[in-house]
């Protein structure tokens, strides 16, 4: 084990860890005023949760022994010989600090689906539909990616979570938007507090080098490319939103600006080890163009994603993984990508944008099913129309005395 590479990893962990605290600002800042706690309560009911399981069952599922490509053993279960060893998916570090990056992931993505049911579901039903999804979706995805399953056996690459974390929370807050139905219409679904929004998308922007350059598990040159192909691609994802929105609307707004990084962040995930830096700045660019066109894509199939997971997350997921396929370069981290010879990895990164769809949309459809045929989803109209800051957890964001 490596000094150096243990420390780098524990400071990243810490990174990825404060992304979820600062996604609860970024979501909470664009809920409504009555909704701000609740919002926010899922991130942090995700931080306990999610937590907890990782550590009794989850990492060892989704990095335990491969069985038949699909899903880990119980090699790990109650964290079983994880103290004081080498991890053997990262042998310079120690497993305890690969443990605790990968569960800040997970905690992560699961918080990330919070965005689409915002201000509308049961406390009672998000938890359970979390843990469970934790434990049928995402640590089957991440074995398939990361463990190595059938996807990364195929040759599939995800360097920080464009399938894992984008594409699967994307297909989960999609199932997740249909089966609740739309928020009741009752005054404007405006943002209640930008400034807070702000925030927590700076917060996000600083968390994304921890969670892209730590993926390298070294604190070598790799880390550093990651690190700089992460700001590169989301500085021309803000210039991209504010482009088209500027041509669009005549005025650039702060909610396109972080909207913009947030869109460059996620279509570089996949690709931040992969792609060289004048790709990383095109492909950012791309990816505020396309997440800007695809917050419309509720209105157009009639879906209501409170907070916009699909049509950033999913998508820009969705992009980057493809678009990893396109500009991947051996030069950087053996990989050829579509534009340097290499048309299989391209077909390659569509089977994993398929699979991830397919499967954790599907997953998500059962698991919401079960929820609320137990526990239930939607909150009563009234707790609806009250807030559920009031309705579910008895407090109020603001003070007006």
């Amino acid at each position: 084990m490596n000094n150096a590479d243990t420390g780098f990893i524990i400071v990243c962990a810490t990174f990825v860890m404060l992304m979820t605290p600062a996604l609860a600002l970024f979501y909470g800042g664009l809920s409504r005023a009555r909704n701000i706690l609740a919002t926010c309560m899922y991130s942090y009911a995700s931080l306990g949760v999610i937590t907890v399981l990782w550590a009794l069952i989850g990492y060892t599922l989704a990095f335990g022994t491969d069985c038949k490509g699909l899903i880990g053993d119980f090699s790990f279960v109650f964290l079983e010989g994880v103290s004081f060893v080498a991890a053997p998916a990262a042998p310079t570090i120690p497993h305890t600090v690969f443990m605790a990056f990968q569960c800040m992931f997970a905690v992560l993505t699961v918080a990330l689906i919070s965005g689409s049911y915002a201000g509308r579901i049961r406390f009672t039903g998000m938890f359970l539909f979390s843990a469970l999804w934790l434990i049928f979706a995402y640590c089957p995805m991440a074995h398939w990616v990361w463990g190595g399953g059938w996807l990364a056996k195929l040759g599939a690459v995800d360097f920080a979570g464009g399938a894992v974390v984008h594409m699967a929370s994307g297909a989960a807050a999609l199932a997740c938007a249909q089966v609740l139905g739309p928020r009741l219409k009752t005054g404007s679904f405006a943002p209640n507090n930008l400034p807070l929004t702000l925030l927590g998308g700076g917060l996000l922007w600083f968390g994304w080098f921890g969670f892209n350059a730590g993926s390298a598990l070294v604190s070598g040159t790799l880390a550093g490319h990651a690190l700089l192909t992460t700001h590169l691609a989301t500085a021309s994802g803000v210039l991209g939103w504010m482009v088209i929105e500027w041509k669009r609307n005549g005025k650039p707004t702060t909610l396109g600006a972080i909207s913009g990084a947030l869109a460059g962040l996620v279509v570089i995930t996949p690709a931040a080890g992969f792609v060289s830096l004048g790709s990383s700045m095109i492909m950012g660019f791309i990816g505020g163009f396309v997440c800007y066109y695809g917050v419309f894509l509720k209105h157009k199939f009639g879906f209501d994603d409170a907070l916009d997971v699909v049509g950033i997350h999913g998508l820009g997921g969705t992009v980057g993984a493809l678009l990893t396929g396109v500009f991947a370069e051996k030069a950087v981290n053996g990989v050829n990508g579509l534009l340097h010879g290499d048309s299989w990895q391209f077909v390659v990164q569509a089977i994993s944008v398929v699979a991830t769809w397919l499967f954790v949309y599907v997953v998500s459809r059962i698991l919401l099913k079960i929820v609320d045929s137990t526990v239930g989803l939607r909150v009563e109209e009234d707790a609806e129309y009250v807030g559920l800051d009031l309705s579910e957890h008895n407090e109020r964001a603001y003070s007006l005395e």
